[in-house]
């Protein structure tokens, strides 16, 4: 059984193999430079950098952007209960309804509890 790892194995030996030897290869052959002040600096298209790299983002930005994720997520969940949501029903499986109305409801009250502590407002 384990003659079938032989090829995995193999390839994680030669990608090693590779990265060590271009590794090897970029430090034996490449120029060294000299280094210094001027040469360490940020290049800002002939200027004197100023100030810092990276504007700074709210956190407000943020949580918005987890709790757009955390709801997109969840509604990825409606779409197999929508495929197959006429076949049971018809079927008389009112079960599958009503969890689903329990899936929706605890989202709403997640969304409800985003909107009472602030989490969506944008002037604080």
């Amino acid at each position: 059984m384990l003659i079938e790892y032989i090829p995995v194995l193999l390839q994680i030996v030669l990608a090693t193999g590779f990265a060590v030897a271009t590794l090897i290869a970029s430090a034996l052959l490449g120029k060294r430079a000299v280094r210094n002040q001027v040469k360490d600096s940020a290049y800002e298209c002939g200027m004197l950098p100023e100030g810092e790299g990276q504007a700074r983002f709210s956190v407000k930005f943020y949580l918005v952007a987890m709790l757009f994720v955390l709801f997109d997520l969840e509604v990825v969940f409606l779409f197999p209960w929508a495929a197959v949501f006429r076949e049971q029903i018809s079927a008389g499986e009112t079960v599958f309804f009503w969890s689903m109305i329990g899936f929706v409801g605890l989202l709403f009250v997640a969304y409800l509890y985003a909107l009472k502590k602030g989490a969506l407002e944008w002037r604080n």
